[in-house]
This record gives structure tokens, C-alpha cells and sequence, in this order.
């Protein structure tokens, strides 16, 4: 007997779903009445066609109770908005950080890949009267696969020091190089790279007392004698864009014994300086940075990673700001603003991973528009 489309579609059911079978459901097993399982699928199908609230989602939920029942019974159709705000907020943000990492690990390897961790607060997750603070959460991005690997929101009275050695801790970034800025330029974070088999180019700024000052002294004084007295490698790109000339000069060198010796820096191979010039109609400008690294002196390979880094704001920040409304979001009570950002770091990846040449922006109309396409995100091929 032919199968129905609901058998087939069952079989191929989403990969997320397994991912997160491990959730802890905090809810009282006898009065459920909105299966876990089918409270996340609502939730992703509802954010991958557009919706941005719980209103949102659960009218969705009303409408597309056909679709929805392609993969699961939806035996008592659709929680209400309030239902699932009280379900997400109750959801353990760290258990389901963690079921997320499992779930994008199973999408795509990551092998020698460049990871970018940085940080971006939930500006309207805050509650009224100063009783909570914006929540920030810590990312991990793929700058090749251009992908979420993970998250992790920065626990209260707490700073991304802190979050970021348990973002390393849950991801697999062995052969990874981890580029982050210079507020996680620190030896333990250092340590942490290193014994996950990865290397690191970090940011280095004035929060590790004379370490940048005597970095930037040691480059100025062998710039003055044309570095003669070191090895170097040195890399340039020019880029004309938007009536703007942009020159970048990356310098590496691994002559640095005295500054292993006076600082003790985990892992550290090479220092690094890149000069840029910005040059418009009406003004030139000129920054000098310097970064650490566990990698050789190759100047090209670190100008990449520099470079790499600065995608996460456009690829990742950016499109969650302007794709998904994240400045606009008003969801605030307990874990459901993490978890919420967890979802929707996940229907981010899954709109890449479509195929076509469509904007995000473009896919997430197309997910609203035809119920065929949004079951084809999230259905194995």
C-alpha cells in the first residue's frame, strides 16, 4: 500500500529534532498537553517564515496546522502566545545551547576552518525597573561555512571572560584557528585554544597591562632600523570600494623570545601589527592594531584571519539585527530571550544552507509564501 505523505514526511524528520531529544521538559508530565517536540518545530517553522513573537508564532501555529502535522499529530493543535512564552521561558538556556551545538555539528564538519567568537546583547530583552539587565550572549561563527556553531548567553554579574572558556568547552574546534577581540585576549582563554588542539589570533589592546605597549614599542623600534635585526614576513592588499582606497600592511615575526620570557603567553608563536590607510576625497585615516597568535609568522594566513574575523558582524550581528529583529525583540521573561536567540541562530543557518541565490531576507518571505519550500528547510535530503 502506497505510503502517505505524512509516513514519508515523518521519516524524514527534522535533524533538530533528534538534536534536542535530551531536553530536559520541565513542564509536569500529566497536565502536557503540547508535546515538546512539537512545541520546537512550531517555533522554527514559525521563525524561518517570518514571525517574530509569541502572538506571531502562535497564530502561525492556527493556520498552518496542516503543515505542522506533516512531520508530528498536533493531536490538541497549537499553544497559545502566552503557553509558549511560559514553555521557553522555563527551558534550561544552557542545556539548550547545547543541544544546538549538537545539532549544527551534524550538519557540516569543521575542519580548518577560521571561528569568530564575539558578543552581542539583546538590547530589548531587559525587564522594566532595572529587575534585569539586556541579556548578552557569545557566539561562535564560521567564517568559511558562514554558519552559527554556537552560543552561549553571559551569566548575570558575569562578563565574556568568563563565557567564552564555556563556549570553547562545548564546541569541536580541533585544527580551528579562533580569532576573537581584545576583551578575550586573555592567557586562560590562551590555554583553553591550545588544549583543544586549535590556534588562536587574538586582539591585543590595553587590558594586559605593558603587554601591548611593549609589543608596539618592540615594532616601532624595528620599523625605525627596517627590521633588521628580525625576520619578518609582510603581507599588502589594496582595495578600492565605494570611492574609498583602503591599504592594509600585515607584519608577522616570530623573533620573540624576550617577550615569551617576560609575558608567558600560552601557545604564543607570533606578534602581529597591520597598518591600515583609509584614503577618501577628503580625509586619510591611519590605525595601527596588533594581535598575538599561536601560529607561524605567515602574514597572509593572519591578514585572513584578521580580516575573517570583522564577518561576524556583517554575516552574523548585522543580519540578526536587520533579518530577524533582534534590536526589536521584546521577549524578556527568564530563559526565553536566550532560547528564543538560540532558534533563530538556527533558522539563520538553515536559510544558508538552502540552495539558490536569495537573500535571507528573500528565503524567509518564500518560507511565508509556500509550504512546500519551508517544509524543504528542515526536512533531511
Amino acid at each position: 500500500m502506497a505510503r502517505t505523505r505524512a509516513a514519508e514526511a515523518f521519516d524524514r524528520i527534522v535533524d533538530f529534532l533528534e538534536s534536542f531529544e535530551e531536553l530536559d521538559d520541565p513542564r509536569q508530565r500529566a497536565k502536557v498537553l503540547y508535546p515538546l517536540d512539537e512545541v520546537l518545530l512550531l517555533v522554527l517553522l514559525g521563525v524561518l517564515a517570518g514571525c517574530e513573537s509569541w502572538v506571531e508564532i502562535a497564530k502561525f501555529g492556527e493556520k498552518k496546522l496542516d503543515l505542522l502535522r506533516r512531520f508530528r499529530p498536533f493531536q490538541d493543535g497549537t499553544p497559545s502566545h502566552d503557553q509558549l512564552g511560559s514553555i521557553f521561558a522555563v527551558l534550561d538556556a544552557e542545556q539548550f545551547q547545547r543541544c544546538f551545538i549538537a545539532w549544527v555539528s551534524g550538519l557540516t564538519g569543521l575542519s580548518a576552518d577560521i571561528v569568530a567568537i564575539d558578543g552581542k546583547t539583546l538590547r530589548r530583552s531587559y525587564q522594566e525597573g532595572g529587575a534585569k539587565a539586556p541579556i548578552h550572549m557569545i557566539s561562535a561563527w564560521s567564517c568559511r561555512q558562514n554558519l552559527v556553531l554556537g552560543q552561549t548567553k553571559v551569566a548575570a554579574k558575569s562578563n565574556e571572560i568568563v563565557a567564552i572558556p564555556q563556549l570553547l568547552d562545548a564546541l569541536t574546534i580541533k585544527g580551528a584557528t579562533v580569532t576573537i577581540d581584545a576583551m578575550g585576549c586573555q592567557r586562560e582563554i590562551a590555554a583553553k585554544i591550545i588544549a583543544k588542539e586549535a590556534d588562536y589570533v587574538l586582539a591585543l589592546k590595553g587590558n594586559q597591562g605593558t603587554l601591548r605597549d611593549d609589543v608596539e614599542l618592540f615594532f616601532t623600534e624595528q620599523k625605525a632600523r627596517k627590521y633588521k635585526d628580525i625576520a619578518i614576513d609582510r603581507h599588502a592588499t589594496v582595495e578600492k570600494s565605494h570611492g574609498r582606497i583602503e591599504t592594509r600592511i600585515v607584519i608577522a615575526t616570530a623573533d620573540i623570545d624576550w617577550l615569551k620570557a617576560a609575558h608567558k603567553w600560552p601557545g604564543l608563536a607570533s606578534v602581529v601589527m597591520v597598518e591600515s590607510r583609509r584614503e577618501s576625497a577628503d580625509k586619510c585615516e591611519r590605525e595601527l592594531r596588533f594581535y598575538l597568535s599561536s601560529l607561524p609568522a605567515d602574514a597572509h594566513r593572519l591578514g585572513d584571519a584578521v580580516r575573517a574575523h570583522w564577518g561576524i558582524e556583517n554575516g552574523l550581528h548585522w543580519v540578526m539585527d536587520m533579518v530577524f529583529r533582534d534590536d526589536e525583540c521584546r521577549i524578556r521573561t527568564a530563559n526565553a530571550p536566550a532560547n528564543f536567540a538560540t532558534v533563530k541562530h538556527m533558522a539563520s543557518n538553515l536559510l544558508r544552507l538552502a540552495p539558490g541565490e536569495d537573500s535571507l531576507r528573500v528565503k524567509r518571505k518564500l518560507a511565508a509564501w509556500d509550504d512546500n519550500y519551508l517544509a524543504a528547510l528542515v526536512t533531511r535530503k
